[in-house]
């Protein structure tokens, strides 16, 4: 293979890298979430553990039109740097990453007017100091056909790389760079799709396209930035199903990529895995491992049991109902869960309030969902809770609300809970203590 790959990689990342290589059990895990109470949770559980906190946004939750959070990059960046300043997580232990940049998000446009809106996005987010850019440009666009060529889904990349490049400001960190995509598409589990790792060759395929139109382009130094490929494992979830991992299934493919050099894989679709599997991940050098619906899915199981616990409360009122919020708003806009949830009406209302794909995320800055959360927080916040009713809706922090180990606050019970749900990763991941003593 070529050596691009082990010239120097500027980035609290690469001694991570190089040690799981190496066979050391080191790892970092990417929370893909725009929500702040999940990205305080992640940052404040990173701070505790010393370990490196990544905080992705999709192309879909941020870009430069906004994206369905609202915020453009430079606005999502702030907004992290300044909860992570709050909680006391190091600068050094902060990376911000793009997740599926491409043109996922006008993917209905003819391929060059979508690629020139992938574009703007990258320099969005270069300019914005992210660190950590995951290029994917494998969706066909309405004048692409339907299967795109390793060929052209690099060249659409190598273009966007350039984009980064160009845009970084003058002696900035330049960022590292992930190439390729999961099967099925980016979500969760999709019809009809088999789950099953992803073939060595195909890997080596991926890699050397992507080789060949950086070093075409001009790249060669953005290649050495290089540092990981996404694959499929043979792991994924559906609305009520999880594939779990199967490590002797993925044997072949885990020792692929010690032929390249400084590369590791990114898993992405871990969630609901079992703590035992994200070890095997880990030390299959799997070793970014995305978390997305999992984390905002704790949320709502948070804010949903906190709901539970209120209606049993004196002074009870149905404007602290968060669920019947949630349901209105999404009955309202259909747009993000109809393709996904099927069955009767019965069945679309009991996904779109426990499905584990969680649709239920993008409906969090609506107006009246917000009105909701904040009227039931005020009144969790302004009341005793029972210890009685905590155990019975939240028996997995009873003790430490008790004993004070965790304030009785809504907004405490619920990163409590995301944390519960991260705690796994972060066993797996291990320490990583990025100070003088080294990783």
């Amino acid at each position: 293979m070529s050596d691009i790959g082990a010239l120097a990689i500027h980035s609290p990342l690469h001694k991570v890298f190089e040690r799981n290589r190496a066979g050391g059990r080191k790892g970092v895990y990417s929370v893909c979430s725009a929500h702040p109470q999940v990205i305080r949770a992640a940052l404040e559980l990173a701070r505790d553990r010393h370990q490196v906190a990544i905080i992705e946004s999709t192309c879909n939750q941020v870009n430069q039109e906004g994206g369905y959070t609202g915020m453009i990059p430079a606005e999502f960046a702030k907004s992290v740097r300044s909860v992570a300043r709050e909680v006391g997580l190091p600068e050094d232990y902060l990376v911000l990453g793009g997740d599926h940049l491409g043109p996922q998000p006008w993917r209905k446009l003819p391929a060059e007017a979508a690629m020139a809106k992938a574009v703007m996005m990258v320099e969005a987010y270069a300019s914005a100091g992210y660190g950590k850019l995951h290029l994917d440009c494998s969706m066909a666009c309405a004048d692409d056909e339907p299967s795109l060529s390793d060929s052209v889904i690099a060249e659409r990349a190598a273009r966007l790389a350039r984009a980064a490049e160009d845009t970084t400001a003058e002696g900035a960190s330049k960022p590292i760079y992930i190439v390729g995509t999961e099967v099925p598409a980016p979500g969760g589990m999709g019809e009809g799709h088999e789950i099953v790792p992803t073939t060595s060759a195909s890997v080596l395929e991926t890699w050397r396209a992507h080789e060949r139109a950086f070093i075409q382009n001009g790249l060669t130094d953005a290649l050495a930035r290089v540092v990981a490929i996404v694959v499929q494992p043979g792991l994924d979830f559906g609305n009520e199903e999880v594939k779990l991992f199967a490590p002797n299934e993925a044997s072949d493919l885990s020792a692929a990529v010690l032929a390249f050099e400084n590369m590791v894989y990114e898993a992405h679709s871990t969630d609901y895995q079992t703590p035992d599997a994200y070890d095997a991940l880990v030390q299959m050098h799997f070793a970014i491992l995305k978390v997305g619906p999992a984390a905002t899915f704790a949320l709502r199981e948070a804010i949903f049991a906190l709901e539970h616990i209120a209606r049993e409360m004196p002074g009870w009122d149905a404007r602290y109902s968060v669920s019947s919020a949630l349901e209105a708003a999404m009955m309202d806009d259909p747009a993000h869960w109809a393709s996904h949830y099927d069955g009767d009406a019965e069945r679309q209302s009991y996904l779109r309030q426990y499905s584990l794909s969680d649709r239920v995320r993008y409906y969090w800055t609506v107006p009246s969902v917000e009105s909701a959360v904040a009227a039931l927080f005020e009144f969790v916040d302004s009341s005793v809770l029972p210890m009685p009713l905590v155990s019975q809706f939240l028996p997995q922090h009873a003790r430490a609300v008790a004993t004070r180990g965790i304030a009785a606050t809504a907004s405490a019970i619920c990163r409590a809970h995301v944390k519960l749900a991260l705690a796994p990763y972060a066993d797996a991941c291990g320490l990583h203590a990025l100070d003088a003593v080294g990783v």
